[in-house]
């Protein structure tokens, strides 16, 4: 299975949303419940982000490669989450 990894901040609303949205999708489609989510506070982790080519959060990798920048909906964090059990 291909890692993803999330770039965020604590207080940003697009990434409440992002995570509330992979929480229910979890909760709805069984086959995401095994996909492992590796998160990164940028303001806990700024040498981390700063490895990273990305200027808004929530940022999606997945293997290393940026999927997704900033607001994200619940259809893309699906589509997302599909291309990772692929």
């Amino acid at each position: 299975m291909k890692k993803i990894k999330v770039f965020y901040q604590p207080r940003c609303p697009f990434c409440k949303m992002a995570f509330r949205f992979i929480d229910e999708l979890k909760k709805e489609n069984p086959e995401f419940k095994d996909i492992i989510i590796e998160t990164v506070d940028e303001l806990e982790e700024p040498e981390l982000a700063d490895t990273f080519d990305y200027y808004y959060v929530p940022t999606f990798y997945v293997d290393d490669k940026k999927v997704h920048e900033g607001g994200i909906y619940k259809p893309e964090v699906e589509k997302l989450l599909r291309k990772v059990i692929e």
